[in-house]
């Protein structure tokens, strides 16, 4: 994921990448942290190259289906690719621990199903209950979190504008996390930790091995997003103040 394709993946890449000794290529759209999504061609093509080489294809869609622009299809639709999602993005139920996988391949089946039992005896009986209720009710549950995410990234939208001297981004296409970056290309290590002090949460870049970014999440409900933007317009403001002065 490069800066400078906006955080698009590269199928031809991809392709160079594998080799005999390759076993499974996971992919990730929404992406987290950049936001960026996998179109249904390139998602095609993946499965396409996959199939022919005997690789296994895995699409992990806990963010799906919350877009921003170009919306794309599950990739549960493609006869030889391996789905995982769960309860704790796009469905903001994280407590309840449930997740699932959609598989073709009854052997595959048959050894997840061997793993699982020597890690996991069963689910907590109120997750389940709560899980199956939000799944029945998927277009309520789903559509507030397009709501909100929405209209918090408008939001962001007009502050990232207003800070384009300070800090860089490429606006998110779906999910619920932007990945902006400090346009001095300093570590923003500092920048997250100082911003701790304001009651501001930023994931620092060098977890995902890009440094001078941090992870910014816009998931928020109600009047905390505008609070913590708030909170966030003061905290850029005398960042950018304490570098012109030193």
């Amino acid at each position: 994921m490069r800066r400078e394709n906006s955080f698009r993946i590269d199928v031809d890449e991809i392709k160079r990448l594998a080799d005999s000794t390759t076993k499974l290529i996971l992919v990730n759209s929404p992406h987290h942290p950049t936001g960026a999504t996998i179109s249904d061609s390139e998602m095609e093509a993946l499965h396409e190259f996959t199939s022919q080489h005997g690789i296994q294809l895995i699409s992990d869609e806990v963010m799906h289906p919350i877009y921003h622009g170009r919306e794309s299809k599950s990739a549960a639709r493609l006869p030889h690719a391996t789905v995982i999602n769960d309860l704790s993005k796009a469905f903001p139920l994280a407590g309840t621990r449930v997740g699932w996988m959609i598989e073709r391949d009854a052997k595959r089946r048959e050894q997840y199903w061997t793993a699982r039992s020597y890690f996991s005896v069963c689910n907590s009986t109120p997750g389940e209950i709560l899980a199956e209720i939000a799944v029945r009710n998927h277009s309520t549950v789903l559509g507030k979190t397009q709501e909100t995410a929405s209209q918090n990234l408008q939001q962001l939208d007009r502050f990232m504008a207003s800070h384009r001297d300070v800090l860089g981004w490429i606006r998110p296409q779906g999910g619920v996390t932007a990945f902006p970056w400090l346009l001095t290309g300093e570590d923003a290590r500092p920048f997250c930790q100082a911003a701790t002090e304001r009651g501001i949460l930023l994931a620092p870049g060098d977890c995902f091995d890009a440094p001078s970014h941090f992870r910014l999440g816009f998931a928020a409900s109600a009047d905390n997003f505008p609070r913590a933007l708030g909170r966030m317009e003061e905290f850029v403001k005398s960042w950018s103040a304490k570098r012109v002065t030193a």
